[in-house]
């Protein structure tokens, strides 16, 4: 939790129990964060944040990445394993929900993971919570490189469950340990390495599952396997990761050992700056607030529409095509006429812009307000897509539609990585006060991740009988995002979220620019 989030949603719910007592120690608190020395790197603070970035969340979007350009391979082995092993003849359709299904559990196990990593790590940790992550990732790899030579298809779909799990469990705990061992004014700093950590993953996959490296017919299992290399490496010193400070002393009550990591993380600083950090924790420790259930979320009218956007935003994210781009990405290029090399070659420059739009996302976040952004975004986002699906459908009419085609893809995914990718991950924090937020960022996450999967299963079967014209239900779902930011959605950017909030009291009838 930021302090900005501590400030915040502690001080309302502090005015609702009419603690004054704590709201005292509260203001304190703030005076020492104001007075609080500029933040900065040690050597133990970049050991953890690369060391559990490289381990977990490169992996996860390792096993994003890997599964597109062996796919010929892999469906026709699955198919033949079928038959020698069941004598079941699949028909293209059947192959075709086979590989969905093979692609798509990786996001309903994720999904699990993702709703119970805030739970896990409460309990265990939040280094044993990555320790978790490190044993599942592992056991997958495993199973990944053994099922070709066990001619097991269920062997594949567990691996692919396991590492979802993983991923699931590194998106959900990760952030939340970066952010809860480094100084307050670095959290931004460290809390960008999971998406970029995720994104560099999709990119190393794209690259090592080349049909000229290792995604080809007879070594497919050593590229997907390939990330256990990293994750022995990065779990192999896990004894001196640290625990997280704040978990120690909040959950747990252990205060000295709060302390002895503190003095670890920060390395040789004034004495004072642990101090201040103590009674940051100390407040927050004793600070009473008032939490909301699903329930409480999904009755108050005057939650509703700021529910609704933190779902529709992050289930549209995902409506919006990019999950379509990544995960079949080599079959789109293949269909706008590229050779098989060029389209693997194609679907490595769409990672690598991706990847380097991404790095661009700290500053985006910091230099512009979060409306324009999303405007932006969606608007040409959507504008991309829908060019894209015209000149696929006249492919075979006009000679330079090919190229455009592959443009088109690069420029949605520009666009996309301008607003559309991280807003929807944060802006639940931005429009919920600290009581729903949790409810109400969960039910958002849910949004994300059945839409994922609802466009991993569906996308191979709609294209096959809608062809290029598959993209135009992505292109309005770009245009109903435009024109939800533009009527609904307040600009949130250096705003507590108590002031957003009665902007939106009124449901949609609220008035967003209406001066309270």
């Amino acid at each position: 939790m930021s302090a900005s989030q501590c400030e915040q949603g502690d001080y309302k719910a502090i005015t609702l129990s009419e603690n004054i007592p704590s709201a005292v120690k509260l203001n304190e608190e703030q005076h020492l964060v104001d007075q609080q020395d500029k933040g900065r790197w040690t050597k133990q603070l970049a050991f953890v944040g690369y060391g559990a970035t490289m381990g977990s969340a490169i992996p996860a979007g390792y096993c994003v990445g890997v599964m597109n350009s062996p796919a010929v391979f892999m469906r026709e082995w699955c198919n033949q394993t079928l038959i020698d092993r069941y004598d079941w003849h699949l028909s293209e359709t059947g192959i075709n929900i086979l590989w969905s299904a093979i692609v798509s559990v990786f996001l309903i196990s994720g999904a699990i993971g993702s709703l119970t990593g805030a739970k896990v790590a409460n309990r265990f940790g939040r280094r044993s919570s990555y320790l978790y992550c490190g044993f599942f990732f592992i056991t997958s790899a495993i199973l990944f490189f053994t099922c070709r030579m066990m001619r097991s298809v269920e062997a594949l779909i567990i691996a692919r469950l396991l590492a979802g799990l993983a991923a699931g469990l590194s998106t959900a705990c990760l952030p939340m340990y970066l952010a809860e061992v480094a100084p307050l004014s670095m959290r931004g700093a460290l809390g960008v390495f999971c998406p970029i950590g995720l994104t560099v993953g999709v990119l190393v996959a794209q690259i090592l599952s080349l049909r000229t490296v290792f995604g080809n017919a007879d070594q497919w299992h050593i590229a997907l396997s390939l990330y256990i290399i990293i994750v022995l490496i990065c779990y192999a010193p896990m004894k001196y990761y640290p625990e997280s400070p704040k978990w120690l002393y909040i959950m747990k009550g252990d205060k000295e050992g709060a302390r002895q990591q503190l003095e670890k993380l920060r390395g040789n600083v004034d004495a004072n700056v642990i101090k201040r950090e103590m009674l940051a924790m100390e407040v927050e420790a004793n600070v009473e607030s008032q939490a909301s259930s699903y329930g409480d979320v999904l009755k108050d009218p005057k939650l509703r529409l700021p529910l609704i956007l933190v779902c529709a935003f992050q289930g549209g994210q995902q409506l919006s095509g990019i999950n379509a781009i990544f995960y079949y990405s080599v079959s789109i290029f293949l269909r706008a006429g590229l050779s098989p090399t060029a389209a693997e070659m194609a679907n490595l420059g769409a990672g690598s812009v991706n990847l380097i739009i991404s790095l661009l996302g700290p500053y985006l976040m910091s230099r512009f307000n979060r409306r324009p952004l999303l405007l932006f975004s969606t608007f040409f986002s959507g504008v991309s897509l829908m060019s894209f699906a015209v000149m696929l459908y006249f492919i075979d009419y006009v000679s330079w539609f090919a190229m455009g085609c592959v443009s088109c893809i690069f420029l949605y995914i520009f666009f996309f990585q301008l607003g559309l990718a991280p807003i929807p991950f944060f802006i639940g924090s931005e429009l919920f006060e600290v009581a729903p937020r949790p409810a109400a960022m969960s039910l958002g996450s849910v949004s994300s991740w059945v839409c994922n999967f609802t466009v991993g299963m569906l996308f191979p079967t709609l294209q096959e009988a809608w062809g290029s014209l598959v993209f135009v239900p992505f292109s309005i779902d770009c245009a109903l995002l435009f024109m939800l930011t533009k009527r609904y959605l307040p600009e949130t950017k250096g705003r507590d979220p108590a002031q957003v909030g009665p902007l939106m009291a009124n449901g949609f009838k609220s008035n967003i620019h209406e001066v309270k």
